[in-house]
């Protein structure tokens, strides 16, 4: 296989250094799938794909990752190899993956060509645009249109990244315009009995949720309740603390300032027809309060560093969401749910306030909630089709 003057000269100056050390856990038996995962964002869809190719097919997962990735059984993750000749040699030859799987864009020029000489099939997943390593850097002639002819199939997140990806070089007929994999936000589970029992105790009562309440919030919060209750007498407020240890300071300030009847989960106590809050103060609940509340607010997103849950998990189960703008780790989640209108974005208590009064029109928290659950139904098939890819590119090499 010729090589392009523009690579040529990339693995000359391109690849100088000598990268991180090599000291590789031992190599799973049987085969194996290599990931690649450029940027924090490109983790979650990449650990979901992981996750329904290890339990349903068997596989271990190698995930190359300059970042800490959350651990998972069967997936072992270390440092990309250099881009070098020899590192990337020394790699494929003890890892010796059955395919390769890149997300974003982000092609590794003599990694790809490697492989290509191992023939070793890669795909592109979550394709947004054609990039080397590291940045643009110096100009390689044909360095990114070589390395997109070394995939078998480009899965585009929308027409703009597949003309792109074409125009620098990607065969048409091997982009697909696909949209972004699942991030892994499984459906939560809860107790069926127990949400029977709380859909019974609330009857037709209103219900919205504030969780991961950070204490920076909970004014914010109690102003949006108090005007709320304003417009809906019945109205009651779920609240997660972000801590269960301030679960004691929070009753009692919502108790004392407010004079709200209140009532605690940790103490089974049920919210009857009088409590205007539920304090939610008992850890892994998460699938039954969003189950029980048409509107989410995530709390963390409007002072705090961004919410500690993951909005797919609320959208996943048909709560409409309330956020502010710190979007904190769920960065690419909110992006996507931006795109797609699928929450209501606030920007100030007065605004939090505002916007819950809003979605207390339920015609409206629904369209919110079914634009979401839209977003991460597509993410499921979209994870969906790259498994069968997967399967029958390892199947054709066997």
């Amino acid at each position: 296989m010729s090589r392009s003057l523009g690579l040529a000269l990339y693995a000359l100056f391109a690849g100088r250094g000598t990268g991180p050390a090599v000291d590789w856990p031992p190599r799973p038996a049987g085969r194996l799938i290599w990931m690649h995962a450029p940027a924090p964002g490109t983790v979650p869809g990449l650990l979901e794909l992981a996750r329904r190719l290890r339990e349903e097919d068997g596989h271990s997962i190698l995930m190359t990752s300059a970042e800490e990735v959350p651990g998972q059984a069967g997936l072992t993750r270390i440092l990309p190899p250099a881009e070098t000749e020899a590192a990337v040699r020394a790699f494929l030859q003890y890892w010796r993956p059955g395919i390769g799987v890149l997300s974003d864009g982000e092609l590794r020029p003599l990694l790809l060509d490697e492989a290509a000489r191992r023939s070793i099939p890669v795909i592109m997943v979550d394709a947004r645009k054609p990039s080397l390593p590291g940045g643009p850097g110096p100009f390689w002639p044909g360095v990114i249109r070589h390395g997109l002819g070394q995939l078998n199939r480009v899965f585009a997140v929308d027409e703009t990244a597949a003309r792109l990806f074409c125009r620098k070089g990607a065969d048409p007929d091997l982009v697909r315009i696909e949209g972004r994999m699942e991030d892994g936000s499984v459906v939560l589970p809860c107790t069926e009995a127990e949400r029977a029992a709380l859909v019974r105790q609330f009857r037709t009562r209103p219900v919205w949720l504030a969780t991961g309440l950070p204490e920076a919030e909970d004014a914010a919060v109690i102003g949006a309740h108090r005007a709320a209750l304003r417009l809906a007498h019945r109205l009651l407020l779920i609240v997660v603390p972000d801590r269960p240890e301030r679960a004691d300071a929070l009753a009692r300030q919502i108790e004392a300032a407010e004079g709200w009847t209140l009532a605690r989960r940790s103490a089974d106590e049920e919210p009857d027809e009088e409590t205007e809050v539920f304090l939610a103060d008992v850890p892994s609940e998460m699938g039954l309060w969003y189950r029980l509340a048409p509107i989410t607010y995530l709390g963390g997103s409007l002072y705090g560093a961004g919410s500690p849950c993951d909005p797919f998990e609320a959208a996943a189960l048909g709560s409409a969401i309330l956020h502010g703008p710190q979007t904190g780790e769920w960065q690419a989640a909110m992006a996507r749910l931006t795109e797609a209108r699928a929450t209501r974005p606030v920007s100030s208590p007065v605004d939090l306030a505002e916007g819950l009064a809003d979605l207390l029109s339920p015609d409206r928290a629904a369209r919110l909630a079914q634009a979401a659950w839209a977003v991460t139904s597509a993410g499921a098939e979209v994870t969906d089709r790259v498994v069968l890819l997967v399967r029958a590119l390892m199947e054709a090499d066997r």
